[in-house]
Parts: C-alpha cells; structure tokens; sequence
C-alpha cells in the first residue's frame, strides 16, 4: 500500500479569501514503512502573507521571493501523489487550498486522482473524544519528540504525523480486504484524467501447459505423490 503523508503552510486560513499555499511537503510510506522519498516546496504565494500566520510558521515574503509559483509545481506534485492514499492532519483544509491551486490551473482535484484520504484528526476525534488532538497533543500522548518543533513546518509536520499515524493505528496491519493500492491514473499534458485501454490476458499455449503439467509430474515423482498442486494430492491435504 503506496501512502503520502501531507502537509501545507498557508498565507492565511481561507483559500476563499484569496490566501495561497506558500510550502508542501509529502513523505511517502510503502506498507507502513517510510520510504524516504519526499517532496517538498517552497512557493512564492503572489501576494502579502497575514500576520497571524507568520507567526505561527515563521517564513517571510522576502524568503519565498525568488520561489517558484504553485503553476511551476503542479505537475511534479500531482505526479507524486498519483494513485496513493493520502493523510493530513484536518484534511479539507490543506484540501481546500490545494483544490483552489488546482482550480486556478483548470487542473483536477487531488481526490480526483489519490485512492482515498485519512483525516487523522477526525480519526483522533474518535479515538480520544473530549481531548486535545493537536499534533502537538498527539505527539505528547504518544511519547513521540518533538521538541524540534518551535515553529509549523510542512516537512518536520509531516514526518511527525507520520509517526503518529502508525502509533494511532498500531494493529491495524491485518489482511485487507480491499486491494492494497488503486491504480494510479493516467494523467494528460492538461492534468486531466485519461482512460487507460483495457488489460490484454494472454492465455497460456498449448505447449505451456504441457511443459507446466511436465513440470509437476516431475515434483510429484520427487515427492512420492505428495505434490500439493496436482488435484488429487490437494483433494487429500483439504480432505
């Protein structure tokens, strides 16, 4: 199972209000094991960055100046998202905006092209009703360090959620029912969805299947009849 763990810092707190995304980054976890690969940038937001959320992110105008734009970006992110599970930390919010970036562009919406996505604070809710749910908070309650983090930042935020996502969900690593990843889309030049053809199956030849059955026969000869895979010895081992 292919996840990305997301996160944005943001000029404000409303994409309706023409607040734009000035850092993402995503991690990636194969079957619940970091794999190492990242993305992560930094993005010039076009316009003035409020107060309030400088304070709580710490990154300056003057900074993102010579960043690139979200346009100069897109592709490489949607790429990488592409076809895998997401987690954030208070989804629609970094949803919201993400979309408002996308909208922008006339590209597709991230759930358009992701498997699924995993609020872990709506998770958290449920898991510890009537408490603090920060990261901060969840961190605390699941003795994961963080006393790196003085400031928000996407790329330590999410390596953070990423620890507390496996500590919430500790024994869930059961056999899954659905398929371990949903395909991932095929995107054209403009960002939209394109239809994949059908898979072609291609049957085994006559000549395979006689070399197959060779094959077997030969197990059978070696294990005295016990060859799991012809009929008669499986009929017996489930009888």
């Amino acid at each position: 199972m292919r996840q990305i763990v997301l996160d944005t810092e943001t000029t404000g707190l409303n994409p309706r209000d023409g607040h734009r995304i000035i850092e993402v980054a995503c991690i990636e976890m194969v079957n619940r094991r970091l794999t190492g690969h990242h993305l992560h940038k930094y993005i010039n937001p076009e316009r003035e960055i409020d107060a309030g959320a400088q304070a709580v992110h710490g990154i300056s105008l003057e900074f993102l100046a010579d960043k690139p734009k979200f346009a100069d970006i897109a592709d490489e992110f949607l790429e990488f998202i592409n076809g895998a599970q997401l987690i954030i930390h208070n989804a629609p919010f970094d949803l919201g905006f993400l979309n408002a970036e996308l909208d922008r562009l006339g590209r597709v919406p991230v759930e358009t092209i992701c498997s699924g996505v995993i609020d872990t604070l709506r998770e958290a809710k449920e898991l510890h009703p009537g408490k603090r749910n920060s990261l901060d908070a969840l961190c605390e309650r699941y003795e994961i360090d963080n006393s790196s983090r003085t400031l928000h930042g996407a790329l330590l935020d999410t390596e953070l959620l990423a620890e507390v996502y496996l500590a919430m969900t500790r024994g869930q690593n059961a056999l899954m029912i659905e398929p371990e990843e949903a395909p991932r889309a095929l995107l054209g030049a403009d960002g939209k969805v394109r239809q994949r053809k059908p898979l072609v199956v291609r049957r085994a030849s006559d000549d395979e299947v006689a070399a197959h059955d060779a094959v077997l026969a030969a197990i059978d000869k070696e294990s005295k009849g016990n060859c799991l895979w012809l009929p008669k010895a499986a009929a017996e081992a489930t009888g």
